[in-house]
């Protein structure tokens, strides 16, 4: 159903097909919007404005013309940013059912987003739909690079119940319905764009007098989707076009020569995409059912090179989202007095227009590239922004020589978190409850920050370089004028209680140089006080806080403790031990008797395609043994062990496209490794950085499994994903079983916790994982491509696509002995991606320390969070079982007084039993849940 109820349109024929009654094309006017692409945004946006200011008028002036605006609100806003003028009329078009807008905010890429994303994004563009008049309620996905496995969960959980989709369908679909199942089993009746996918009717009115024979040719090729003989979905349109001026006069006259020839011929309908869907069953009974992702290549290109290009711009956008979703927005909902909503939503409008998907996959021109990294800081920075406005007002407690250290998950942490705190020697920590925490030092501060000579006619220029109590971006803590060594001496620190006066050191100065016989030089040294950079093992409750502060001396080691080996190039804290090899690789092994080999290994191979597809060279040339390596213990422990590994390489400079081939020029290159143990962990962390000089290669990093896998498991939103060693074909794109995950994949006895979306592939015939680290290209398409039959957009150069520079990259490593879902890579994952963050205290050092304090709790066995905010009141809270299992998910809450379930827009649902502050729910396998509750 739709939420609007459109006028008659004039002379439209019946909606149901008779016996010998000709066949009907229902054609949806419509543009498909690329928000920004080959060109910039506001280039495209100047397009925008002619093209509705044109369409908007005759619709206005002619009621028979309909119009679908390519289901994203955001071509509404950008519109009426530059022709607010425009907003009435465009309402009432709206309200009359003849436009069609939304239900999304922006066409997303449903795979280089948070699952979060994906329905904050479909809650905004639904709301600003309704603002203008009425929402599509169709979730139209027609250009999207395949589509994740919840979004029937997710569309059905807003109140939709159709879904249209192009590309991914897989070969067995062979009819225009089916009935596309989430993980959970919740099923929508999606609408398959067959026969050219949503421009299938575009040539059709282009020539007047070619209408009846495109209209015959497009129903032949759309007729054996639909051996029912039920209407066809023809969509008018395509990329930034505008239908014909004249679009319903030739449709009547068409009709007209049509019924004058009698049965046989195509009749057509205009229609919006809600009309067409409006008379469309509502149920999925008799549909074949798909289940879970759709990313077959049998139908359609799906284009999956698009995950591997651009690596920083994904990096950014996950950095960017893991802000807002965990740092700012949960712990602003649950600490702090003010409001910092304006922000969030800033926040979210450039996390949701940055997921477009020709923005975060960085298929575009360079131009919007450097436009979309801007818009991705800038939602990072808000959120941040967030997080430091909850700081400070929790800070303002806490003594200027502690720190509060902020957990951003719903789980009380014991984990370890970087801090400076002040002295040179062994330090432990201590929290208000007196309780005592190991910590190790990482560095130290220079202490020596001047030691300089002047001329005493030149002291006052050393005075004016103190602003305040701040000197050399430190606060003075103490000051000496000795007049017989002609010294001026200050010391600083990060914070003082000094009560400091300029004119006092001036005066003393003044004293000192009167009693000087001759005006020599004075020497003037500024000192800081020690302090230190440690590493510190720390509790910290729920999306809550601790306050610690540091005391000499060191304190008990902790549970398995990291360690450095005795002999050899080896790491182990009692969970898991680490040799690294001569060639820079790494072996695994845990106690339970799991164990890998060469770890790490990095492959640097050819690429001779674009942003959308990866080719190899016919005369590829494998780099995978480095020249020379280095080994440099950087930790000996107790809570932190680790090696740096420099491994120097020769990569051909660029691919040689004349030749088929590589460059027989090099660049040396230096890949620098840092294996890392840390104490109670029982994964690996290791970094990946290098320095790109190359053109046209991709750069891989492999992991040996400890056993043969025939199937991968990809997390990314709200799902994990089963996928096996092969992809299926049937269309124009080679199927490389290449595919993208989000915080961790898993297979074969070893799970890769992820920092942000990453292209894998199991290889070898499922013995090895390689992940993608780079994938530098130079066009955005390109015309003639090893991998692919036709051009994925226009040949334009990519030269900032290359992505020169410094490139780094963190990842863990978890092995496991039995299923993937029994090695919890949730809550490693978890650990991994969200640090615990440490901040200043602003308060006077004789405050004492405040309590440890937690907020809401969520537990359950694979049950993930995914946001917790402010509500108008409630705090509402979703959560995804992402676990092949039932789960019981808890909720607690201090000070919960009542709970209820709700849907993904907020609507109010099941009322929940309250139970010692807590909510307990049983979850079915993957079901996406969305809970508000009550605070007193």
């Amino acid at each position: 159903m739709t939420s609007t109820t459109p006028r008659p349109n004039p002379g439209a024929p019946a909606t149901t097909r008779g016996t010998g009654a000709a066949d009907e094309l229902v054609v949806v006017p419509h543009t498909h919007w690329d928000r920004e692409w080959y060109l910039p945004f506001q280039q495209f946006r100047l397009q925008l404005i002619g093209l509705l200011d044109e369409v908007l008028q005759r619709m206005e002036d002619d009621p028979r013309q309909r119009f679908t605006l390519d289901g994203q609100a955001v071509a509404v806003d950008d519109y009426l940013e530059v022709r607010p003028e425009q907003r009435e009329r465009l309402i009432g078009l709206v309200k009359s059912g003849r436009l069609a807008v939304g239900p999304w905010h922006i066409l997303l890429d449903e795979f280089l987003c948070s699952g979060e994303n994906i329905v904050r994004n479909l809650e905004l563009g639904l709301r600003r739909s309704e603002e203008m008049g009425g929402s599509l309620r169709v979730g139209y996905l027609p250009d999207m690079f395949g589509h994740c496995a919840q979004m029937p969960q997710i569309l059905r959980g807003a109140g939709i119940e159709h879904a249209c989709v192009w590309r991914g369908v897989p070969a067995a679909v062979d009819r225009h319905a089916f009935a596309w199942t989430a993980p959970d089993g919740t099923a929508v009746r999606t609408e398959y764009l067959a026969a050219g996918g949503y421009g299938n009717a575009v040539g059709l009115f282009d020539d007047p007098s070619q209408v009846a024979e495109r209209a015959s040719t497009i129903a032949a090729k759309l007729r054996p989707w639909r051996p029912d003989g039920s209407p066809m979905l023809a969509m008018y349109g395509s990329d930034h076009t505008a239908p014909a001026a004249d679009l319903a006069d030739l449709l009547v006259r068409h009709n007209a020569e049509a019924e004058r020839a009698g049965q046989g011929g195509v009749t057509l309908r205009l229609a919006t995409m809600a009309e067409y869907f409006d008379a469309q069953p509502t149920g999925t009974d008799g549909l074949l059912t798909v289940e879970g992702e759709l990313r077959s290549h049998a139908h359609a290109n799906i284009l999956p090179g698009v995950f591997s290009v651009r690596a920083p711009v994904k990096q950014a956008m996950a950095r960017a989202e893991r802000a807002v979703e965990r740092y700012a927005e949960p712990l602003a909902a649950l600490w702090y007095d003010g409001s910092a909503q304006r922000f969030l939503d800033m926040a979210w409008h450039r996390l949701i227009e940055v997921s477009c998907h020709d923005s975060v996959t960085g298929c575009g021109c360079d131009e919007t590239a450097q436009q979309v990294a801007a818009r991705i800081a800038e939602a990072e920075q808000l959120g941040l922004t967030v997080r430091d406005m909850v700081g400070k007002q929790l800070t303002a407690r806490v003594p200027h020589d502690a720190r509060l250290v902020l957990n951003p998950t719903p789980a009380a942490r014991t984990g370890q978190v970087e801090l400076d705190v002040p002295g040179a020697g062994p330090v432990h920590l201590t929290d208000a409850a007196g309780r005592t925490f190991p910590a190790q030092q990482l560095s130290t501060t220079p202490t020596l920050l001047a030691d300089d000579t002047f001329a005493a006619d030149r002291l006052p220029t050393v005075l004016a370089r103190i602003h305040g109590i701040e000197l050399y971006g430190q606060e003075i803590t103490a000051w000496r004028v000795e007049a017989d060594a002609r010294l001026l001496h200050f010391t600083v620190a990060p914070r003082s209680e000094l009560r400091f006066d300029r004119a006092e050191v001036a005066a003393a100065l003044a004293e000192a140089g009167g009693r000087q016989a001759d005006a020599g030089d004075w020497r003037v040294v500024i000192e800081a006080e020690p302090w230190q950079r440690v590493a510190a093992l720390v509790d910290v409750p729920a999306l809550g806080h601790t306050t610690l502060r540091a005391v000499a001396g060191a304190a008990q080691p902790p549970q398995h403790p990291a360690a450095v080996g005795e002999s050899g190039r080896t790491l182990t804290n009692g969970l898991v031990s680490v040799e690294i090899a001569d060639d820079g690789t790494f072996s695994v092994s845990t106690p339970e008797g799991v164990s890998l080999t060469g770890a790490g290994r990095i492959v640097d191979g050819g690429d001779l395609g674009d942003t959308y597809n990866y080719a190899p060279p016919a005369h590829d040339v494998l780099v995978d043994r480095p020249t020379e390596v280095t080994f440099r213990r950087t930790a000996e422990g107790p809570l932190v062990a680790a090696y740096e590994v420099e491994r120097r390489y020769d990569w051909p400079l660029a691919g040689d496209f004349a030749a088929d081939g590589r460059t027989p020029g090099t660049e040396p290159t230096t890949v620098t490794s840092r294996v890392e143990l840390r104490a109670g962990e029982p994964f690996v962390r290791f970094g990946v950085s290098f320095d790109n000089r190359g053109d046209d290669h991709r750069v891989r990093l492999h992991v040996p499994l400890p056993r043969r896998a025939e199937t991968s498991y990809g997390e990314g939103q709200f799902a994990v994903v089963e996928r096996g060693l092969t992809a299926e074909a049937g269309f124009g794109e080679e199927p490389l079983p290449t595919f993208p995950a989000s915080a961790f994949v898993a297979a074969g006895g070893a799970a890769l916790l992820l920092e942000h979306p990453t292209e894998y592939e199991l290889v070898r015939d499922g013995e090895e994982l390689a992940v993608t680290l780079l994938r530098p290209t130079g066009q955005i398409s390109r015309n003639r491509h090893a991998h692919r039959d036709e051009p994925a957009g226009p040949q334009v150069p990519t030269p900032a696509a290359q992505c020169r520079g410094l490139r780094t990259v963190g990842f863990a490593l978890l092995p496991y002995a039995g299923a993937w879902d029994e090695a919890d890579p949730h809550t490693a994952a978890e650990s991994f991606r969200h640090p615990l963050v440490a901040l200043s205290g602003t308060a006077p050092a004789a405050t004492e320390l405040p309590e440890a304090a937690g907020s809401l709790t969520v537990s359950g066995s694979g049950v993930v969070f995914s946001s917790a905010r402010d509500r108008d009141g409630p705090l509402e809270v979703r959560v995804c079982a992402q676990t092949p299992h039932s789960a019981p998910a808890r909720l607690a809450l201090p000070g919960l007084r009542s709970a209820r379930r709700c849907d993904l827009l907020g609507n109010p649902g099941e009322e929940l039993t309250v139970s010692d502050g807590a909510v307990t729910v049983e979850l079915r396998p993957w079901e996406l849940a969305t809970f508000q509750l009550d605070r007193g």
